[in-house]
C-alpha cells in the first residue's frame, strides 16, 4: 500500500522578510543618529607636541567671548565665572590629589582668564591639564 503526500514541502527561503527587517533598522538607526548632539564647544585650541595619560575628570571650557562651560557627568553646562570654583568644592572636595580637570581655552582668550581658572585648582589642590591640538 503506497500512500502519496498530497502536500509537498518547499525547501526555499523566503529573505523578503529579511530585506524589509534590515531596511526599517537601517531606518530606525539613520532616525536616532540625527537625534544625538555631542556636548562639544567647538574652540580653536593652541598647537602643542606635548601629551599628557592622565584622565580628566572634568572639563572647564573657555570661548572666545569669555562664557565658561563645565562638563558636568557629559552634560555641558554654561557657568558664571563665580560659580565654578564652589561647583567643583561641592562635586569633587578640597585638598584631593586625584582630581585632574582639563582646561579648554579659545586661542583668543586673554591669559588673564587662563591663569584665574589656574588659580581656582591651586588652591583647592587640583592637577590642571591644558587642552592643545596637535601640531
Amino acid at each position: 500500500m503506497a500512500l502519496k503526500r498530497r502536500n509537498k514541502v518547499n525547501p526555499s527561503f523566503s529573505m523578503s522578510s529579511m530585506t524589509d527587517i534590515v531596511f526599517l533598522l537601517l531606518i530606525f538607526f539613520m532616525v536616532t543618529s540625527t537625534l544625538i548632539a555631542p556636548n562639544a564647544l567647538k574652540l580653536l585650541l593652541p598647537q602643542s607636541n606635548n601629551q599628557t595619560t592622565a584622565k580628566a575628570i572634568t572639563t572647564i571650557s573657555i570661548t572666545g567671548n569669555l562664557k565658561y562651560y563645565i562638563n558636568d557627568d557629559g552634560d555641558l553646562k554654561r557657568v558664571a565665572f563665580a560659580e565654578i570654583e564652589p561647583f567643583l568644592q561641592n562635586k569633587y572636595g578640597v585638598g584631593n590629589d586625584d582630581i585632574y580637570i582639563s582646561l579648554h581655552a579659545d586661542k583668543k582668550v586673554p591669559w588673564e582668564e587662563v591663569v584665574k581658572i589656574m588659580n581656582i585648582a591651586r588652591r583647592n589642590k587640583y592637577k590642571m591639564i591644558a587642552a592643545t591640538s596637535p601640531e
